[in-house]
């Protein structure tokens, strides 16, 4: 009786472990808005593939009455500079990455850890 209880526990541990390894990261449970800086010198079409490539649940909007967050995205090939503005003015993130793809994957993944 005792080797079958030490068996159903372990079970359950696995099974509780593979639940939160397969779970991955939670993501928010609207989809976010973001709006380009006037500032930004990266090409709002190159921004917007990247993060329709890597993050589907974030968009671009014109409409900063709308928008989550303010995205600067400056810079250009080899020096990419994304800073992430809250409403209110608030600076919460910024990268500095050679990729485009990295500097979207890094706001992505910061946007995404936020509660």
């Amino acid at each position: 009786m005792k080797n079958l209880s030490r068996v159903s526990l372990l079970a359950l541990s696995l099974l509780l472990v593979a639940g939160a390894i397969g779970a991955g990261p939670k993501l928010p449970e609207h989809p976010l808005k973001l709006v380009l800086a006037r500032q930004s010198t990266v090409p709002a079409v190159d921004v917007m593939k990247n993060f329709s490539d890597r993050c589907p649940n974030i968009s671009i909007t014109t409409n900063p009455h709308r928008s989550d967050f303010m995205l600067y995205a400056g810079g250009w090939s080899g020096e990419y500079r994304f800073m992430v503005i809250a409403k209110g003015g608030d600076t919460v993130f910024a990268t500095k990455t050679v990729l485009l793809s990295n500097a979207v994957k890094d706001v992505c993944r910061f946007l995404n850890s936020r509660p």
